[in-house]
């Protein structure tokens, strides 16, 4: 209401109408004068900010009183916006963690406090949450036939940090894929260089990868028809 009560005493009567009982004074208010004034409101957190809400130059609105409407709104693209509050950040990271305590068999879950401090401090070590929570996964998968006895609670899993064995394994399978692709690279180059007819079966994505991995050069593309 402050707002637009400062803008009206800037702007002229526009047009007065005549009623039975007395008259109303119709106001006319120009937008960009409205913005350009400022608010008295605070803007909520992470809301973001407008670099020049009111271009000095002409807009391509309508006119009014000789003076056109802003060129965009404050949602425009070009709006600045706000970078992640620390507290944001921290509550995007306590539900990652959260997941990740969620996902642990629900008849063997104790202790979810500690549980998070050490997903927290293994997370901090340089542990990839993702990669803890596959490893609670491959352990929920692996353990579901266990019986009672044989199973661990969450509270020791993560305190013996049980999940370092999955994390091993999927940096070997990790490395095995690698070595697999460059197995793969190299027997595709060796396609391209001899010109040989199986070079019709390798795809657009594998001759990016290839000249990616400076294993075939343009002219030998070109000589085995694989460039346009």
């Amino acid at each position: 209401m402050g707002l637009l009560s400062g803008a009206r005493g800037r702007n002229r009567t526009t047009d007065t109408r005549i009623f039975k009982n007395g008259f109303t004074v119709i106001y006319r208010i120009v937008l960009a004068r409205v913005m350009a004034l400022e608010s008295s409101a605070e803007p909520e957190d992470g809301t973001g900010v407008t670099v020049d809400p009111v271009q000095p130059e002409p807009g391509t609105g309508s006119t009014v009183d000789g003076v056109r409407g802003p060129r965009w709104t404050p949602n425009h693209p070009k709006t600045i916006h706000k970078p992640p509050t620390r507290e944001r950040a921290k509550a995007a990271e306590d539900e990652r963690f959260e997941r990740i305590w969620a996902t642990y068999p629900k008849d063997r879950q104790r202790g979810k406090a500690a549980c998070l401090a050490r997903i927290a401090e293994a997370v901090k070590e340089g542990v990839d949450p993702d990669d803890l929570l596959r490893a609670v996964q491959a352990y929920a998968t692996e353990s579901s036939g266990f019986t009672r006895s044989k199973v661990c609670f969450s509270d020791n899993w993560f305190a013996t940090r049980r999940w370092q064995r999955f994390l091993e394994a999927m940096a070997e399978e990790r490395q095995a894929q690698k070595a697999l692709a460059a197995d793969n690279h190299a027997r595709l180059a060796a396609w391209v260089r001899d010109r040989g007819p199986m070079c019709k079966h390798i795809t657009a994505p594998q001759v990016t990868a290839l000249v990616a991995a400076g294993l075939v050069t343009d002219g030998q593309l070109r000589a085995a028809g694989l460039a346009g």
